[in-house]
């Protein structure tokens, strides 16, 4: 018989959805009001009028009497409760790039410290087909059409602001990682134990000097009485070539159960972007996946999203084998891809 000593119990709390019940409460929709829109715009103006170089704007920089206060307690839902957001919707139809960069990065210094999220050290991603394939052993998938895949990113927050739609799908994907442990646990115990081990996961050719091309962290990690998870199937598997071991009959197992676990409709949520909304994901208790889309052949329609990665100071306490990954596990000071030299810069366009 299967040892429970090794495990956490079942894990109860708002962080353990389930997603046809969370997609019917919309109580996740942010809808920004008027004067909280005109904050946002009046702290973005005067930043692009004196020409402020946009990774060291500060949150002191980006002032928000009103929206401010509804953001912190915007970060205690993703941190503490159900793990997401979305705010609806900033008027990017009438900013100009820089305008839009600019009010994003603002309102993400409310939530938490800009991380660098390449070894080019961009603190402000975007989101965009590039015509590469995820074959290419140093190309990671959003820079493709495909379908990501549930996984996690290299941060304790992403957000996500839709510039421009796809002609069609792009879709965004949740679904809870404390519910996909706890269906597991209730189903497979014995395969669930596994995942509580190292497994090699490929860095995609982004790594510093003298790191592994892979990292070796549990797909779970109990720490501090709290659950989290750090996965991308598809780089676990691509690092079997780096590792030159195939995975076992066990982790194969395991890993397959997850998937199907994430892909089922019972257990999962998707949510359709629309032009200036901005997601906002906690990785530690959500796995989230994009689906492939079909792009529009016009550069200016393509779909377009820009990306950040934030380390909030009130972020939980994770276990030292993260820092492999997060380069420390210090709040508000980790995550990311740090690369020793690489500048800080927030490129306007891919």
């Amino acid at each position: 018989m299967f040892n429970f000593m090794f495990i956490p119990d079942v894990i109860e709390g708002p962080s353990a959805w389930y997603g046809p019940q969370m997609a019917a409460n919309r109580e996740w929709i942010e809808q920004l009001t008027p004067t909280e829109i005109a904050e946002i715009e009046s702290a973005a103006g005067r930043l692009v009028s004196a020409e402020q170089d946009i990774p060291s704007i500060r949150k002191c920089d980006f002032p928000l009497p009103t929206l401010g206060p509804r953001l912190h307690r915007i970060l205690d839902d993703l941190l503490n409760r159900r793990g997401f957001a979305l705010l609806r919707s900033l008027p990017v139809e009438r900013w100009s790039k820089r305008q839009t960069a600019t009010a994003f990065f603002g309102l993400g210094t409310h939530l938490g410290s800009a991380r660098p999220q390449n070894a080019q050290g961009h603190v402000l991603g975007h989101v965009r087909d590039l015509g590469m394939s995820s074959s290419d052993p140093n190309v990671r998938i959003y820079q493709t059409r495909e379908r990501q895949g549930y996984h996690t990113d290299s941060c304790d927050l992403v957000g996500l602001l839709c510039l421009q739609t796809a002609r069609s799908g792009g879709f965004s994907s949740l679904v809870s990682s404390v519910t996909i442990y706890n269906e597991m646990r209730r189903r497979r115990p014995d395969l669930l134990s596994c995942l509580f081990e190292p497994i090699e996961t490929d860095r995609r050719g982004e790594m510093a000097e003298g790191q592994k091309p892979y990292f070796e962290i549990p797909v779970f990690n109990w720490h501090a009485g709290l659950l989290t998870a750090v996965y991308q199937r598809k780089y676990i598997d691509s690092a079997r070539r780096l590792v030159g071991t195939p995975l076992t009959q066990e982790q194969t197992g395991a890993l397959d159960l997850m998937d199907a676990l994430c892909d089922d409709p019972r257990l999962s949520m998707t949510m359709e972007f629309l032009p200036g909304d901005v997601q906002l994901v906690h990785n530690h208790t959500l796995l989230h996946d994009r689906t492939a889309f079909q792009d529009w052949p016009e550069p200016e329609r393509k779909r377009h999203l820009m990306r950040l990665w934030l380390a909030p100071a009130e972020a939980r306490a994770l276990p030292p084998v993260i820092a492999q990954r997060y380069g420390s596990v210090t709040p508000g000071d980790r995550g990311g891809v740090i690369v020793a030299g690489a500048k800080r810069i927030a490129p306007l366009e891919p």
